[in-house]
């Protein structure tokens, strides 16, 4: 489990406004590394939110090689020169606004994956965001996140993330042992560029804060290693 939460780090690691739109979903190609940073037109922003519907603060992180061209949670091709990011329980397709509060500068993103998996980060931020608020040197910046316009964050159901594994023997043992006192518990393979992991997750609860009272749980049960997530169809 070290070696897994270690390659999840070094994968996460690495305003004035910034118009820059959020990405528009990408072609199944292989982006090139010489492709422009911007998208070439804004995409659809989707039914507007509520005002105040989603305000998350905490550290962003981002992340582009080796990630870029995988696929993402969501089955696109990632591409680091979109304006797109990965929350853990935010639903796909959602944009929000992320501001600096180091710097004051923002851009937008629109989600389309799942991390990251580190510490205290709540949003992982592609190649092309991270220049637009200024973060690449330092890796990591303290974010306000908030939501602009697509699926509303409430509804749909919540687990908790309690391992990654490389052996899926070992996910599998750790899946029956918590499914006897924490059901129900299942294995979801994940095609890192380090090769297949698999992640062991726990419940399946109608809200993030029940989500949150269940790896409560699980932290007093002996599991340090423990992200609530969005379940995904």
């Amino acid at each position: 489990m070290i070696a897994a939460i270690a390659l999840l780090a070094a994968g996460c690691s690495h305003h004035n406004y910034s118009t820059a739109p959020p990405a528009p979903p990408p072609t199944a190609t292989q982006p090139s590394a010489t492709r422009p940073s911007r998208p070439s037109a804004p995409p659809p922003r989707g039914k507007p939110a509520i005002p105040g519907e989603y305000v998350e603060e905490g550290v962003a992180s981002w992340y582009g090689d080796p990630f870029n061209g995988h696929r993402t949670s969501n089955g696109e091709i990632y591409d680091m020169y979109q304006f797109t990011a990965a929350h853990r329980t935010l639903p796909f397709g959602v944009v929000l606004r992320v501001t600096n509060l180091s710097n004051g500068k923002q851009t937008e993103v629109r989600i389309n994956d799942r991390g990251p998996f580190v510490g205290n980060r709540i949003i992982d931020l592609s190649l092309s965001a991270a220049r637009a608020i200024e973060m690449v040197g330092p890796g990591t910046a303290q974010v306000r996140i908030e939501m602009l316009s697509g699926p509303s964050p409430v509804g749909g159901f919540f687990g908790v993330q309690v391992g990654a594994f490389l052996v899926k023997e070992n996910a599998d043992a750790l899946r029956d042992r918590l499914a006897v006192q924490f059901p129900p518990a299942i294995v979801v393979p994940y095609d890192s560029p380090n090769g297949q992991y698999f992640r062991v997750r726990v419940g399946r609860v109608p809200s993030e804060a029940a989500a949150a009272d269940l790896a409560n749980q699980l932290r007093a049960a002996g599991q340090s290693y423990t992200f609530v997530v969005r379940l995904d169809n």
